[in-house]
């Protein structure tokens, strides 16, 4: 399976912060903010990354990241002209993922869990169809909505509904069989000129095959999409990282959990880094 982090975003709704410094390099508490979505791929159990980045941005991501063979990764790089919605991200990626399954993530999406690579891990094994996560929120409607069944078989998808049918809404983790390239390049451009992820959701929901998996109350799920929600982010990773003695999203010890780089790797890193709390925690693994 390929991953895909969508990280093409203007960020307007976070100006002045976002003029000088594309959204994903903003720093959510002691990483930047792109560090979160690779996090989740990594624990899917994939090290194929594309990353889709805004015009003339791929020497600033390159600048931090490189081609991620530090954290056992094989990243790619690819620009998104204009916004032309999130769906239009597997368009780009056509080739990059090829005959594979993919798995997309917004670059502004952050999750944490104890148990999270596990769940992801089960979800990126599926062979057909496609899986969404279910997060429940106290108020659904200002999100794309999603209604399950108890085998967690998707039964409808509304987009910022008036009269919610369930509490659980649909985060920026998506993933999918091959068929979605077929499905993305027979979407028509939504009311706001976008190709709406949603209907993708939709089409595979259609044809019996989009699957729900509810995330227990115990998740967190941050989109780090606004001023407060980058403040609230930032002070959650804290408050995590304070109560559990573990960083999260920290590539160096995902990738050494995975087995994709050594722990050698990870301490010379750490070296590098000695005068950070980031570089001792490294040095500490």
């Amino acid at each position: 399976m390929k991953g895909i982090v969508l990280a093409a975003g203007k960020g307007t709704r976070l100006y002045p912060m976002t003029k000088p410094v594309c959204k994903p390099l903003l720093p959510v508490y002691d990483k930047p903010l792109i560090y979160y979505p690779l996090a989740i791929l990594m624990q899917a159990g994939i090290s194929e990354i594309l990353i889709i980045v805004p015009p003339g941005e791929v020497e600033t991501f390159t600048a931090l990241l490189g081609q991620g063979e530090q954290y056992g990764l094989r990243i790619a790089y690819a620009e998104q002209p204009v916004p032309r919605g999130i769906a239009d991200a597997l368009l780009i990626g056509r080739e990059f993922v090829g005959e594979d399954r993919v798995c997309l993530v917004l670059g502004d999406n952050i999750f944490y869990a104890p148990t999270l690579g596990a769940t992801l891990k089960k979800a990126a094994a599926q062979e057909e169809g496609a899986t969404v996560f279910g997060y429940w929120v106290e108020n659904p409607r200002p999100f794309g909505v999603v209604e399950f069944d108890e085998e967690g078989k998707a039964i409808s998808i509304e987009e910022k509904p008036r009269y919610p049918k369930s509490n659980y809404i649909i985060p920026g983790l998506y993933f999918y069989d091959h068929q979605v390239m077929e499905i993305a390049g027979n979407l028509q451009p939504s009311a706001r000129g976008e190709l709406e992820i949603t209907d993708v959701n939709r089409e595979y929901l259609n044809r019996g095959k989009l699957r729900v998996v509810p995330l227990e109350r115990s998740f967190t799920w941050l989109d780090a999409g606004t001023a407060d929600s980058l403040l609230v982010a930032g002070q959650t990773i804290k408050e995590i990282q304070d109560t559990t003695g573990r960083y999260v999203g920290c590539l160096e010890e995902l990738g050494l959990y995975e087995e994709w780089i050594s722990e050698e790797q990870v301490h010379a890193t750490g070296r590098e880094l000695g005068m950070t709390l980031y570089g001792k925690y490294l040095q500490c693994l």
